[in-house]
């Protein structure tokens, strides 16, 4: 007799950790990919997936126009240009539903409208909780500017992943900075709504802080950062530049552009690196901003890493080619600086100085005050 277990790997340690004989009755482990390469080979893979699925069913067939939406969306599934979704339970859902939409409309073949709309009446069933935000963002009990400029306050991009559905969230970022030494002071930690990996982040702003500006004197800073009308708590440090460039600009005096949302993760360095859900982060502003009127100028900044996992909407994609909305990849903080506040950010000389007018240097300069005036109250 053969055994065979599937199950996940955590599953697997588990029994392996706790049970001695285990390793002896299941000697191979082969791991399965939920993912796989996006190659003709594999395309042609699940159009052959795709004709078992009628042969089996005894169904309609489906013409190329309907293949080439499930590769699509077996691709926006896995979350990347060049790859394809191996979890074909997922893929066999949308070929059950769409054989019944194409038999409401007493259709001959299943065509790419029918999976169009098999994937949106999937998704109407399931937004309920989008619908509820977007509902408050409309009456503007959660505010969100679109628009205009303000100091200190920045659009960021959250993903609300409800199990079987994910959508991006746009939320408000808030910074205040004043002469103290208790330096960033992160508000979700102190009323226990943040995680881990998001208080790593906001460590890895001091750091990059304290190595941009802080070589010939000391960081006399106190700053409190903070997601406003966040109640449910928040993970991940995807918001790190984000709440970088909003510190920045409290310090620099300097407006942020309200136009523009920003997701990425930010390292001691400045550099701008990958973030997951990019794809839900740039629907959900573009949604907002869609209704609220699109004016040409609205768009998000994303890691310059993350552009192979933009597998977005039709209608986003339509708005981008024709000037109505824009999506600008970064690879260093100071890209993002000059993008949001429309000022050069400023290189450093030999001596270690920023120009004065730059952004890095209105920023030295008001720190370097925080320290005469620290330095001052002390004695």
């Amino acid at each position: 007799i053969k055994v065979i277990m599937i199950g996940s790997s955590y599953y697997y340690e588990l029994l392996n950790e706790y049970d001695e004989e285990f390793d002896k009755f299941f000697k191979i482990r082969a791991d399965f990919d939920y993912e796989m390469p996006r190659t003709d080979e594999n395309i042609r893979k699940i159009a052959q997936f795709i004709k078992r699925f009628v042969d089996r069913e005894g169904c309609m067939e489906f013409d190329v126009s309907a293949v080439c939406a499930i590769v699509e969306y077996s691709s926006r599934t896995a979350e990347r240009q060049d790859k394809l979704s191996t979890r074909f339970n997922h893929l066999a859902e949308i070929l059950c539903e769409a054989v019944t939409w194409a038999k409401l409309e007493g259709a001959e073949l299943v065509t790419a409208e029918h999976i169009q709309k098999t994937i949106y009446e999937k998704e109407q069933r399931m937004k309920l909780y989008e619908e509820k935000l977007d509902e408050m963002l409309e009456e503007n009990v959660i505010m969100i500017d679109t628009e205009g400029a303000e100091i200190g306050q920045i659009n960021g991009l959250a993903v609300l992943d409800m199990g079987n559905y994910a959508f991006g969230n746009p939320s408000r970022i808030t910074a205040t900075t004043y002469v103290g030494k208790s330096g960033i002071v992160n508000i979700e930690k102190e009323a226990r709504l943040s995680g881990q990996t998001h208080d790593k982040g906001v460590q890895i702003i001091t750091g990059f802080l304290g190595q941009t500006y802080a070589q010939n004197f000391p960081l006399s800073l106190s700053c409190r950062v903070c997601f406003e009308q966040n109640y449910n708590g928040i993970d991940g440090d995807s918001a790190s530049s984000t709440e970088l460039y909003c510190i920045l600009s409290s310090l620099a005096e300097l407006p942020i552009r309200q136009d523009l949302a920003v997701t990425g993760s930010v390292n001691q360095k400045g550099e701008i690196q990958a973030i997951g859900g990019v794809t839900h982060k740039i629907e959900g502003f573009f949604d907002l901003c869609r209704k609220r009127g699109l004016t040409g100028t609205q768009g998000v900044i994303i890691p310059v890493s993350n552009v192979k996992d933009l597998v977005l909407k039709d209608e986003v994609v339509q708005a981008v080619k024709e000037g109505l909305f824009h999506i600008y990849p970064i690879s260093k903080i100071d890209e993002g600086i000059e993008l949001l506040m429309g000022l050069s950010a400023g290189k450093k000389n030999k001596a270690g100085n920023f120009p004065a007018n730059s952004v890095h240097g209105r920023v030295m300069k008001k720190l370097k005050a925080f320290d005469k005036r620290a330095q001052g109250e002390e004695e």
